[in-house]
């Protein structure tokens, strides 16, 4: 888990969505992290400093001159403690606060103390959001390195619909998960990323397609993501979300539009990981209308899509090219054999016959290939682990390639 082991201080201010923090601090809990919750005195009307300590596991502090024996110096030493602070909802109180360095309070006191990333969480009336002086201050300080959100649209507390909701705690979440996970080490460089199935329409209405679900090209692109490269998605059909940090996520139906988006960009970028699992074969003529069904029997003429990862190996000049081997039988053999036929840098051999490994499951058992003739068999494990694994072990060879 990205979050294992991290410390986040939640400071928690005077807005209706005060009550979302017992679910974030819930949801970062899970997720590995130790949290400790800071509040200001009007956020404790909104929701108690009982419930988060409930449910942090941890003493919470609500002044500057308390007497929590665990907090020494408290606005010092959980300024020290933390990874990332996290203001959650950011009232445009506190807003203006920080953005005039002023530190009156506990919440604003370990914000003007902490060297970790502070990220805030914006929540307010629409017409507050958008105030003149309310932009600006969140534009000075993002100047100045504070991170931000952009809270959501939807019907407010104060009964009208617009901008101003706080995201969901789960979005919350993927953003600290990014900003503690993050590194630069593939900074200015561009990775396309392949992922789901295509599909090759019979009629309007059917298709020929796979089991794949699109979601190890998905979680190879968050590892991508998160090594500080600009990240292009081309996906077939999936109903993942796209994962935060990805630069621009296309979507395409069949084999061919995959080939003709991968073309588009493939000379300026520097790796590519084809995770898609494509149709080998197409309809030569698929039917304009419904095919009804008046014989026992349907014939169907199919013909050979183009090869993208083939095409793309003779036109490799730059860049790291990664391909996947989903098979059932002689593994690394086959693996081997495609690696070479195809001029790959590197390819991921998994037996989708295995239980474990393969389409639609969220785990997967994996053989790296390397051109070098070396090979790495690596466990049954979670497609995001085995994703990072993926990107270190491309972004190395990239690395000599380029020492």
């Amino acid at each position: 888990m990205l979050l294992e082991n991290k410390h986040v201080v939640l400071a928690v201010t005077g807005g209706i969505a005060a009550f979302k923090a017992a679910s974030i601090t819930s949801l970062l809990r899970k997720q590995g992290a130790e949290v400790k919750c800071i509040m200001t005195a009007h956020a404790t009307e909104f929701i108690t400093p009982l419930t988060l300590r409930e449910i942090s596991g941890n003493p919470v502090a609500t002044s500057l001159f308390g007497e929590t024996p665990e907090f020494n110096v408290e606005h010092i030493s959980l300024a020290r403690w933390a990874d990332i602070v996290v203001v959650a909802p950011a009232t445009a109180n506190i807003i203006g606060k920080i953005a005039n360095g002023i530190a009156d309070d506990l919440v604003s006191t370990v914000i003007m103390a902490t060297q970790a990333p502070i990220l805030l969480v914006p929540a307010m009336n629409s017409n507050m959001y958008a105030n003149e002086i309310v932009q600006a201050n969140l534009q000075r300080l993002s100047q100045y390195g504070y991170l931000s959100m952009e809270p959501d649209s939807g019907y407010l507390a104060c009964g009208i619909e617009g901008k101003g909701r706080m995201p969901e705690p789960v979005d919350i979440i993927k953003e600290i998960e990014f900003q503690l996970s993050r590194t630069t080490r593939f900074t200015g460089k561009k990775v396309i990323v392949t992922a789901g199935g295509t599909r090759e329409p019979l009629d309007p209405v059917r298709f020929l397609g796979n089991h794949s679900s699109g979601r190890m090209g998905f979680a190879i692109a968050k590892a991508a993501a998160l090594t500080g490269a600009e990240v292009i998605l081309i996906t077939g059909a999936t109903n993942l979300e796209t994962p935060r940090g990805v630069s621009k996520r296309i979507d395409v139906t069949t084999t061919r539009e995959m080939k003709d988006a991968v073309d588009q960009l493939y000379d300026d970028c520097d790796m590519v990981i084809k995770a898609a699992a494509v149709a080998d074969y197409r309809v030569s003529c698929p039917a304009k209308n419904k095919i009804k069904k008046t014989d026992d029997r349907l014939e169907l003429k199919l013909e050979k899509n183009p090869d993208i990862l083939h095409s793309l190996g003779e036109r490799k000049h730059k860049q790291i090219l990664v391909g996947f081997a989903a098979e059932t039988t002689n593994i690394v053999e086959y693996g081997m054999a495609k690696l070479q036929k195809k001029n790959l840098d590197m390819l991921v051999a998994n037996d989708v016959s295995v239980e474990g490994a393969g389409f639609r499951g969220e785990t997967n058992i994996a053989t790296l290939l390397f051109a070098d003739g070396t090979q790495e068999a690596l466990p049954k494990m979670d497609k995001f682990e085995l994703a990072t694994i993926i990107m270190e072990r491309a972004i190395s060879i990239w690395e000599k390639r380029h020492a």
